[in-house]
């Protein structure tokens, strides 16, 4: 694991810690991280959300008429019974 010492500075009434760009882009922290409290170690981590946005493009595909199955549903020429 790779360590780096950094200041903790004053914010305010608060007291926080100040990230390089180099490592802001590195890791893709853009406005939020998650912090983690694990055996005695804080890690900081990007917090993504890999679905953010789905319901907004989803609507637009039911506009456009998009949203259509492409495949046929799979259980409509079986005999469920034996």
């Amino acid at each position: 694991m790779d360590a780096m010492e950094i200041p903790v500075i004053q914010i305010g009434n608060s007291r926080g810690i100040r990230l390089a760009k180099t490592i802001l882009e590195r890791y893709r922290i853009t406005d939020k991280v998650e912090l983690i409290f694990k055996e005695g170690y804080l890690i900081i981590k990007p917090s993504h959300h890999p679905r953010e946005g789905w319901e907004a493009a989803f609507e637009e595909m039911h506009e456009r008429g998009d949203d259509q199955l492409l495949i046929d549903d799979i259980f409509e020429d079986e005999i469920m019974e034996e």
